[in-house]
């Protein structure tokens, strides 16, 4: 039976030491890559979140007015009927409901624009993590392109790439 031969380029990573170098830094870029992509996936999820949470916040918000606004028709409408005792009585008590639900909906109002706020916050966040995934990516396929042309530009702007990608994402850290 005839043995077949494999001839394997031992020393072939010593050859291109740069190159082990640029491989390294690929895979950190690659690591970085997929932190930032995370971080980007659960700020947007969150800016969902804290949207939907305003929306039910004004849903409220409107909710009390309209009863603010039935409870004014009543007391019109009381007031209309008459001074009797029972219908001062009515009035009074729908005069104080009312006031009582346009005190939570003043509540109410403070906590939805508080939600607005968060969602801003949280879109800012994820588009400065969308700004640094995009140069996190370029970086990376710009180093990678080192081992098909073997020229250092490519690894250089890919580097260079990466650290702007990372600080643009490292921003949304303090927003």
């Amino acid at each position: 039976m005839t043995e077949i031969e494999i001839h394997h380029e031992h020393g072939h990573h010593e050859a291109d030491p740069f190159g082990k170098r640029i491989g390294v830094m690929v895979g950190i870029i690659g690591i970085v890559l997929a932190a930032v992509t995370i971080a980007s996936h659960r700020e947007h999820t969150n800016a969902v979140i804290f949207k939907t949470e305003a929306n039910d916040q004004w849903a409220f918000y409107q909710a009390k007015k309209i009863r603010g606004q039935v409870l004014d028709v009543g007391i019109s409408l009381a007031d209309t009927l008459g001074k009797s005792k029972e219908t001062q009585d009515a009035s009074a008590k729908m005069a104080a409901q009312r006031d009582h639900e346009a005190g939570e909906a003043d509540e109410i109002k403070k906590e939805a624009e508080a939600k607005e706020a968060e969602t801003a916050r949280a879109e800012k966040r994820a588009l400065n993590f969308d700004l640094g995934e995009g140069l996190l990516e370029l970086g990376l396929v710009l180093s990678s392109l080192y081992f098909l042309s073997k020229k250092k530009s490519f690894p250089i702007l890919g580097g260079s790439s990466a650290v702007i990608g990372l600080s643009i994402a490292a921003l949304a850290l303090f927003y």
